[in-house]
Order: C-alpha cells, then sequence, then structure tokens
C-alpha cells in the first residue's frame, strides 16, 4: 500500500506560536506551492484529511486537480492538542509547565493536552483500519508535522523519543508503503 503523506504549508501565525489543534488558516499565496505538491502525488487516488481548515484548503485544491476516488476528513489526523498552550508564544508558557513536558513529550501531555504517545495510538488505529481495507489505490493523506512523524515511527520502528529526528517542511510530500 503507498501512503503519501502531505503536510499543509505555511500557516499565518508567526513563528513561535504553538498551535497545535487551533484552527489557524494557510499563508498566501499559496497556488505555487499547491502545483508543486500536485506534480508529486499519483493522478489518482483515495484522499484523506484533517478537518482543520490549514490542511482542508489544501484538500479541497486536490480533491479538484486530481482525479480522487473517495475524499473523507478525519479527526484522527489533526496534530496534537496542545491544551492550554494553544495559541501561546513557546516562549510564554510557563516553565513549570513546559520543562517536563520538553523532556518527555512522549508520556507527558502538554498541559490540558495531549501527549506523543497518544497521538500515535490515534494515528496507528486509523492506520489499521486503511491496512485492513487492502486498496490497491495509493492515499493521500493532508496532514500536519506531529501526525506524519508518527506515520514515521508506525512505518519505520523508530522510537517515539526520536520521532523528531523526521523533518517535515511545509507543504512537503512523503511517500511511505506498508
Amino acid at each position: 500500500m503507498e501512503i503519501y503523506l502531505v503536510r499543509h504549508t505555511e500557516t499565518v501565525c508567526e513563528k513561535g506560536i504553538c498551535y497545535g489543534q487551533s484552527d489557524v488558516s494557510l499563508a498566501e499565496p499559496f497556488d505555487l506551492i499547491f502545483e508543486n505538491i500536485v506534480k508529486q502525488l499519483p493522478s489518482e487516488a483515495i484522499l484523506f484529511s484533517s478537518p482543520l481548515e490549514r490542511c482542508h484548503i489544501l484538500a479541497k485544491h486536490l480533491q479538484k486537480t486530481l482525479q480522487i476516488i473517495s475524499y473523507q476528513e478525519d479527526s484522527r489526523l489533526m496534530e496534537m492538542n496542545f491544551g492550554d498552550w494553544e495559541m501561546k508564544n513557546w516562549n510564554d508558557i510557563p516553565p513549570e509547565q513546559l520543562n517536563p513536558w520538553m523532556e518527555d513529550f512522549v508520556n507527558i501531555q502538554a498541559f490540558n493536552g495531549e501527549s506523543f504517545t497518544q497521538l500515535h495510538q490515534r494515528i496507528g488505529v486509523f492506520l489499521s483500519e486503511q491496512i485492513s481495507k487492502k486498496t490497491k489505490k495509493p492515499i493521500i493523506i493532508v496532514t500536519h508535522a506531529g501526525a506524519i512523524r508518527s506515520f514515521l515511527c508506525h512505518q519505520s520502528g523508530l522510537p517515539l523519543k526520536d520521532a523528531f529526528q523526521n523533518k517535515v517542511a511545509f507543504g512537503e510530500v512523503i511517500k511511505i508503503t506498508f
């Protein structure tokens, strides 16, 4: 099974803002970047997307441009929930909250949010469902950096604590096989 993981393009948020599951839009212009993404994808595929606007906008463009067999938004593909830290500058998060998470983001939840393990579990359930369908058509997934890192850990067996070794740029397309 071929899966194309596509990270949304840059958002309107300033650098240094923790926006996780906050529904922020994309920075414009993005048309040329979208066209570059399209060139890296199969012409016919099944499409899934995080329901957050920054992914939805790109997914709708792909739906219009490619031969999409089916399209579905799935909340399991959302970025990690950063709880009380959402829309705050990382530097403004109290160190007594941030430091324990930075030392063990795998197991410690963001304050009133989720841990990377929780994100990884929901990505795993989604992935198991897709693998069990044994589709022969390629799958395109428009999602976020954290979710993509989780997919890559599932695919490669990389320990979760090393997930950030996988750099995932805005607008990047990563092909994996299961």
